[in-house]
């Protein structure tokens, strides 16, 4: 137990609230649907970057390296001014989906360098140019750009040119969970002296001008520094929070003060504002030296601390430390004192902090480990950690509008309208988002992923986060998993239980309860699966992109040829794959219960008449395997009773590989009722048991059970690790290369047509943000990964396989598992001459860029270079869950004893 484990305990057992503060503001709050409230719909046109520096958002605040309470209200974080630019560096820019030729795209360098669960311990670098930042040049040439030409990034300018930029890292280091101390610094690495102003800000989220809660808070200097010496105090006042004090060690800092308020006069024409002193107060007063907009009284809601410096030298750092405190500190904050005693000096607690949370990773990184995977792991586990944010949304007040708002406009509230059937969704938690900036609210699926890698570090978050979907207030009254939030309704792919049996494992196999709460509303999830995607009883389902947004012929969501219904390889394995993720929680459940018995043989004869389904013939009289691909296919059927297969070689057919799993020896001896059942089905059904079959000789194994036989996983792997088709240096592509000059299927009297891209999409499905039609994507491999492993324990070395095909050399399925697994690590490798495989094309070779691993969106197929959103540490931290496997494996290990104790429940959530 490290110093961090012991305050995970402590914050679960309630003995000190250190998850009260965190990193919880969102790097990006304007074009969000939740602060959308046009009559179109369009997010981003409606409150654009250019309204953010002038217009209070609704649901929640966003800016640099933030620091915010896990309710949202008050919020810490960097703002800087290089004397150059048109307005304060106070949130990241990027484009929106119409400006950018390949979506969404940040245009601003940062990395999440250290954190720790708690966030006692955490460090943000941001990367500031230190000439005029292109706003309007970036947006101008990307609208320019077609499809088949990169986007252009902040690097492509030429402003970075000889490192004319401050590198500003933000630390925080915690004394006590409400004693949190803050230091910025900022790096000269330009070759010239350069101007800087330092402008941390300090804000409440506006709560009271919607007619809600009319309740204020305030912020406002205390005169005489309360008897501390440097510079100013800052006292927050809140009705929830109390009363806390941000402190100032440097003498030379101001202190302005403005109110968290839009600028009505400037931004739409107003003859006045809510306040004489609007949000932008500040920004004036720094920027263009016009202090009318700052209240004179010194008080208000939104408040900054100015140092300024007219020349930092090359190669120079500067320095500004603050402390925000809650009541009953009475010590200086900024004492020199650097003894051991944590509670003592700044730098005492900074160091104190930076020792435990290398501690904590030496624990959590396995010794196995070198020095670069440790790096690895690490700035995984820091993006992941960093990528924690307040969301609020609840979509019945969202639709309606506030009591002191004009109404939004009626077809907002039409039917089908955006989220309409999702008015139960009320969330005020601090949720992992998939990428701080690009994708700044949760997704589903995602999220399973995350909670996989957070388990080796914060497993009591990971489950909190699972069951969260989960409660009444997200999960819809059918059943359904809200998706994202530009569309809740949207269909993800069923990960949840395979994550929760992940995250029960890593956590060390005890948390019973956590497995019975999950699986409860689970069972809700798998019949919302069976009575929506199924609808016609045939075992074969049909979920829509289920996330992998344009792998297909065609938008399998919503542009399905008229007159044909989609039968989808994917989604019947997704739901088999589920199936079995259950079945193994029931029987983990059953150890200590045995009335779970019943749900170990519900889901082993579901999954049973799925294999079935997949294995002869889909409800048309045409089957998902084609035996002369070797592959499995989407189905197409007509009304008249046509059927075509689409005959695309893409990760659609691999996921059938997903669905195995071991039946261990202990279940069948001590559930009579599954000994009996399976005996019965023997008899009667003997068409179902081709799906449960014999294993290595293994005194705890009874049964495998398997979507694919050994024969056709052969045929499988033989595309899957052929690296003229998907199999790439780095992993598991997402579409066969052989279509490099594209591939075409005639479907009734449309030609449908695709092509591999390895790169960024050249189609306009979903924006162009993501691409699933050629590059690599860690979540998806990571599965294949852990599949492959639990087909070698089932069949031993009975199967081999050319790895590569047509090198000669034969492979166990271990052995696959060992390479897809050092394949996926080595994106983020660095090569022996230069950066890793993953580092993106925009980003400098020298060692101030080099040393920043980026956790990408997903990878070239042919080079591994990082692609898509920047900060995607979310699904994309999987590597950390590589790199700390035990053993380097990913499946379960043997579940421990009924006798184990059960952690606490986890706390009842609290609407804010």
């Amino acid at each position: 137990m490290t110093a961090e484990h012991e305050r995970l305990r402590a914050a679960r057992d309630g003995v000190a609230d250190w998850r009260l503060w965190g990193p919880y503001l969102p790097a990006r709050q304007w074009g969000t649907v939740r602060e959308d409230y046009s009559a179109d719909g369009d997010a981003w046109a409606y409150f654009p970057f250019e309204h953010s520096h002038l217009r209070a958002y609704r649901w929640g605040e966003d800016g640099i390296a933030g620091l915010s309470d896990s309710h949202g209200f008050l919020a810490l974080g960097l703002a800087a001014w290089n004397g150059a630019d048109d307005r304060l560096k106070e949130r990241l820019f990027g484009l929106t989906n119409p400006q950018g030729n390949h979506g969404e795209d940040a245009k601003e360098y940062w990395w999440h360098l250290d954190a720790t669960p708690t966030h006692s311990y955490a460090q943000m670098l941001y990367r500031y140019p230190q000439g005029a930042f292109p706003y309007a040049d970036l947006v101008a040439q990307n609208a320019a750009r077609g499809r088949d030409e990169p986007e252009y990034e902040l690097s492509d300018t030429g402003l970075l040119g000889d490192n004319r930029f401050f590198d500003i890292t933000v630390l925080h280091a915690k004394a006590a969970p409400d004693d949190i101390c803050v230091e910025i610094v900022a790096t000269n690495r330009g070759p010239d002296a350069a101007p800087l102003h330092l402008v941390p800000q300090l804000w409440f989220r506006n709560t009271w001008a919607w007619g809600r809660d009319d309740r204020t808070p305030s912020i406002r200097l205390l005169e005489g520094d309360a008897g501390h010496a440097g510079g100013p105090t800052l006292e927050a006042t809140h009705a929830f929070l109390g009363t806390l004090t941000l402190h100032v060690e440097d003498d030379s800092a101001r202190a302005l003060f403005c109110d968290n308020e839009t600028n009505d006069v400037a931004l739409y024409g107003s003859p006045t504002s809510r306040t004489p002193w609007p949000k932008d107060g500040i920004n004036r007063a720094v920027v263009h030296g016009d202090e009318s907009g700052l209240n004179p009284a010194h008080t208000g809601t939104k408040a900054a601390v100015v140092r300024s410096w007219e020349a930092v030298a090359p190669g120079a750092s500067v320095r500004l430390r603050l402390r925000l405190r809650g009541p009953g500190h009475d010590d200086e904050p900024f004492s020199p004192n650097t003894s051991t005693d944590t509670s003592a000096g700044f730098d005492a607690v900074v160091a104190a902090r930076r020792a435990e949370a290398d501690a904590f990773y030496a624990a959590v990184i396995p010794a196995r480990a070198d020095a670069t995977e440790q790096h690895i792991a690490r700035r995984a586990f820091a993006g992941l950690l960093w990528g924690r944010k307040h969301y609020r949304y609840s979509v019945r007040d969202w639709l309606e509008g506030d009591p002191g708002q004009p109404a939004p406009p009626p077809s907002r509230r039409a039917l089908g309208g955006r989220n309409t059937a999702w008015r139960s969704l009320a969330l005020a938690d601090v949720i992992s988002m998939p990428d701080e900036w690009e994708y700044p609210w949760f997704a589903t699926w995602d999220l399973a992923f995350h909670c996989v890698t957070l388990a080796h570090v914060d497993p009591d978050f990971a489950k909190e986060q699972l069951l969260l979907l989960t409660r009444e207030w997200a999960q819809g009254p059918d059943g359904a998993l809200p998706a994202y939030e530009w569309a809740f309704g949207d269909v993800n792919p069923p990960v949840h239980a395979w994550a929760a049996w992940q995250v029960y494992v890593i956590d060390g196999a005890r948390d019973h309860t956590f497995l019975v709460r999950i699986l409860d509303k689970l069972l809700l999830n798998y019949a919302w699966w069976q009575n929506r995607k199924d609808p016609d009883g045939s075992n074969l389902y049909a979920g829509g992109f289920l996330g992998m947004d344009n792998i297909g012929l065609f938008d399998r969501s919503r542009d399905v040829p008229a007159g044909w219904r989609l039968e989808q390889s994917d989604a019947t394995a997704w739901m088999a794959f589920n199936t079995l993720s259950l079945m193994r929680i029931a029987l983990e459940l059953s150890r200590r219960d045995e009335a779970y018995g019943d749900l170990v043989t519900t889901f082993l004869e579901r999954f049973c008449g799925i294999a079935e389904a997949m294995e002869s013939f889909g409800s048309q009289g045409i089957s998902l395997w084609n035996d002369d691909e070797g592959f499995f296919c989407d189905a197409l059927v007509s009304d008249t009773g046509e059927a075509v297969q689409l005959r695309v070689r893409s990760l659609v057919g691999l996921l059938p590989l997903l669905a195995v799993d071991l039946l261990p020896t202990w279940a069948t001896s001590t559930l009579p009722t599954l000994r009996t059942h399976l005996a019965w089905l023997q008899a009667n059904r003997p068409e179902l048991m081709d799906a449960v079959a014999g294993t290595t000789d293994r005194p705890d194994v009874h049964r495998m059970l398997r979507l694919v036989d050994p024969e056709r996983l052969g045929r499988l792997l033989e595309v899957m690790l052929d690296e003229s088709q998907l199999l790439s240096t780095h992993g598991v592509r997402s579409l066969s290369a052989a279509y490099r000059d594209g591939f075409s299927e005639r479907v009734g009297d449309r030609d449908l047509d695709i092509r591999y891209d390895p790169g960024e999409s050249t189609t306009g499905l979903f924006g162009g943000n993501s691409n699933w039609r050629g590059p690599v994507w860690l979540p998806v491999n990571v599965l294949i990964v852990s599949a492959l492993r639990r087909h070698a324990e089932g069949l031993g070395d009975a199967l081999t396989v050319e790895l590569p095909r047509g090198s000669g050399h034969r492979a166990s399925l271990a052995e696959v598992a060992d390479e897809l697994q050092r394949r996926l690590v080595s994106l983020f490798r660095p090569g022996p001459d230069g950066p890793p495989p993953s580092h993106p094309r925009d980003q400098g070779a020298g060692p101030l860029w080099t040393e920043h691993p980026t956790f990408s969106e997903y990878f070239h197929g042919d080079t591994g270079r990082g692609l898509g959103a920047s900060h995607q540490t979310g699904w994309t931290a999987l590597v950390a869950h590589l790199i700390c496997s035990p053993d380097g494996r990913l499946h379960a290990p043997p579940p421990p004893p009924a006798t184990h104790s059960e952690p606490p429940e986890p706390p009842a959530h609290k609407e804010s």
